[in-house]
């Protein structure tokens, strides 16, 4: 017995997709037969993206978008709905960080990290779930009523690490919100969940792996080893899919069981 989840039809919004996790997820949805929105502040990475998409028959589109900016946030998605139509599945993937000790960080730190992680998450989220509402009670056009919001928080924000305290925060707070807009727009059919991905190696943190520090990290996981940025294709898909309609507020670990 096979089992197939096809997206096509539906329009994927995902920000942070010019680099990293968000790059993997808008190649792994346009594969599953989505279109897909890139949004991101490097445009030209995103061209670069939207051009290795069509190579292999997928539908890619490009907006400029940055979450730490409220306008930019509404414009961003504005202009996905008119040029590709209605979202109805957002990546909600944007992130950063900084590495220091708690008693170091300045209110520059602060900001940095909470207006991207946690304020730019909430309202690009709110944006997004402001038109799957109106959809929902018929002020607004679409044909697919609902949707589906993943929110990718990190196993940092369940587990306190060293060094990363407010990146730390700044997922945890990620996390309750995704259970309060679940709690919210649940009875509208918009399903919100997250994704806490543990230690994947990308291009930005590739390097610190072959360090002799990264190889002491490495030695402390459950495995040894870290994941790669398809090890959350599947999860991502399941989510994704208009079979998942009775996963709502679920807030998921894919962290090889650094957590357990």
């Amino acid at each position: 017995m096979s089992y197939s989840i096809d997206l096509s039809g539906r329009v994927a919004l995902i920000t942070g997709a010019s680099s990293g996790l968000g790059q993997q997820f808008a190649k792994t949805l346009a594969q599953a037969g989505a279109a897909v929105v890139l949004a991101s502040r490097r445009i030209e990475l995103l061209k670069t993206l939207r051009a290795e998409i069509e190579a292999f028959g997928g539908d890619a589109h490009v907006v400029a978008l940055d979450v730490t900016d409220h306008d930019s946030i509404k414009a961003a998605v504005a202009h996905a709905e008119t040029e590709v139509g209605p979202i109805d599945i957002l990546i909600n993937n944007s992130g950063v960080s900084t590495t220091q000790k708690l008693v170091d960080v300045s209110p520059e730190d602060f900001d940095y990290v909470f207006n991207t992680n946690t304020r730019g998450a909430f309202f690009v989220a709110q944006e997004v779930g402001k038109r799957m509402l109106a959809r929902a009670r018929g002020a607004a056009p679409g044909t697919y009523t609902g949707g589906r919001i993943i929110n990718i928080a990190s196993m940092a924000g369940l587990r306190v690490l060293s060094q990363i305290g407010v990146y730390c925060m700044s997922k945890a707070a990620v996390v309750h919100m995704t259970k309060a807009m679940a709690l919210e727009w649940g009875r509208y059919d918009i399903n919100v969940n997250a994704i806490c991905p543990g230690y994947i190696d990308t291009e930005i943190n590739h390097r610190y792996w072959q360090t002799e520090q990264g190889q002491k990290l490495i030695e402390m996981l459950p495995r040894k080893r870290v994941g790669q940025p398809q090890d959350l294709d599947a999860l991502l898909v399941i989510l994704c899919a208009k079979e998942s309609h009775f996963i709502n507020g679920a807030v998921i670990s894919a962290d090889d069981g650094f957590g357990a």
